[in-house]
């Protein structure tokens, strides 16, 4: 969330956003009805002032003996007055309270302007595309070939878009949760958590997804619970309302969880197998970090994604998002695409955000600085580390041999019990 201060002293900025994102909302306006605001508690704070005069005047007379009833009476329409300014001022609060959640994050300088998926900027690949003597089969036919995930009864059970994964392919699809986990806690230093996959409206709302993107989530309304779209939402909510210690910076956190999302402006977009989902699994990085040191951190944040992917050996590129691409709630995003020589493309399988204080002001988590000694907002970076459906893809498309088998990397045999799916 953007402070009324900061949208003030940067309209034209915030004006940039608004527009660049693609968001509709009338910053002038709200603006005008903060004019009014001011308006108001300049008017209130002068009849208070009246108010204290009168009653004054009302002792006095009283003190003296002297007939008070006219003052007593003029002074009650001002109180009437400044009641009823008090309401109307509360009711405007509210409104530009409410109006101040849907104005999106402002973007960083080195974000690319432009609208789509096609004006994000290349910023480095890793690994070379793999080369087939034969046409490489897709994730699905590998499926259907080694029983790896049922999607029909899965249909059965929850409708499209839910995975059902059968046998080996459910064994890979833990490997891949648990090697992630170990690696980022055991090299990356982040601790674990296994947090709730329900979050109350304020969670949701400390994140961003709350009240904008309230109908592409799942609402378990008899408790007004939401089921989370990434491990973002419970783990940034940790410290929601808290003061962090500038000394402990960063607070590094790695979460597996399901994740869940109706995507209701998504229909008609590729829903192939493991491509596009209602559920599926992530593991996630989360930190809270020294405003002076998160864009350098977020360069480290990618890092620790990357290295996930190295490990694997799976070729992969990095892109800045632009204006039109990056999310609502963050600053800066780079995508981290896998190839998927089967799908005969990249892949996004993490997003790795810094989101400034523009999460930390709507949770309140705060630090003092030790230079000044004022409070200041955390600022919040996550990412993924990684995706799993996408990721899934994409390794069974790689590894796939010309005997018709499935190589396992090396990393997961351990987890595995085997080294090739047959």
């Amino acid at each position: 969330m953007l402070s009324l201060k900061f949208i003030r002293e940067n309209i034209e900025k915030v004006k940039l956003s608004v527009q660049h994102k693609n968001v509709d909302f009338d910053v002038e306006a709200l603006l005008s009805q903060d004019d009014e605001r001011r308006n108001l508690i300049q008017e209130v704070e002068q009849l208070k002032s009246e108010r204290n005069i009168a009653t004054k005047a009302i002792a006095d007379k009283k003190k003296n003996g002297e007939d008070a009833t006219t003052a007593i009476n003029q002074m009650r329409l001002v109180s009437d007055k400044i009641k009823a300014l008090d309401q109307e001022l509360k009711q405007i609060d509210e409104d530009i309270a409410d109006k101040l959640l849907f104005i999106p994050n402002v973007y960083h300088d080195s974000v690319p302007i432009g609208q789509t998926e096609d004006d994000n900027e290349l910023v480095r690949v890793w690994g070379n595309k793999v080369k087939f003597d034969y046409t490489p089969l897709t994730h699905l036919e590998l499926s259907e070939k080694y029983n790896l995930f049922d999607f029909k009864r899965a249909t059965k059970m929850s409708g499209s878009g839910f995975p059902l994964y059968r046998g080996v392919g459910a064994k890979l699809e833990r490997a891949l949760i648990n090697f992630m986990l170990n690696y980022h806690v055991e090299e990356h230093g982040y601790e674990e958590l296994f947090p709730p996959f329900l979050t109350t409206r304020e969670a949701t709302t400390t994140t961003g997804q709350l009240p904008k993107f309230q109908e592409d989530m799942y609402h378990v309304t008899g408790d007004d619970l939401y089921c989370i779209s990434t491990a973002e939402v419970p783990v940034t909510n940790m410290h929601r309302d808290e003061q962090l210690e500038e000394a402990n910076f960063p607070y590094k956190y790695t979460a597996y969880s399901a994740c869940f999302r109706r995507e209701a402006g998504s229909y008609g977009k590729d829903t192939r197998g493991l491509l596009r989902l209602h559920q599926f699994n992530k593991v996630e990085m989360v930190q809270f970090v020294h405003p002076d040191t998160s864009y350098d951190i977020l360069e480290t944040l990618v890092n620790d994604a990357e290295d996930i992917l190295q490990a694997l050996g799976l070729h992969y590129r990095i892109v800045t998002l632009c204006t039109g691409d990056l999310s609502f709630s963050a600053a800066k995003c780079y995508d981290i695409e896998l190839w998927a020589p089967g799908e005969d493309k990249y892949l996004e399988v993490s997003s790795c955000s810094n989101f400034e204080s523009f999460q930390a002001r709507r949770g309140n988590i705060r630090f003092r600085r030790s230079d000044t000694k004022k409070l200041d907002f955390v600022h919040t970076i996550n990412g993924s580390g990684v995706a799993t459906p996408r990721l899934m893809v994409a390794l069974l498309e790689t590894y796939q041999q010309e005997d018709g088998s499935i190589k396992i990397p090396e990393v997961l045999v351990p987890f595995m019990g085997i080294d090739s799916i047959r």
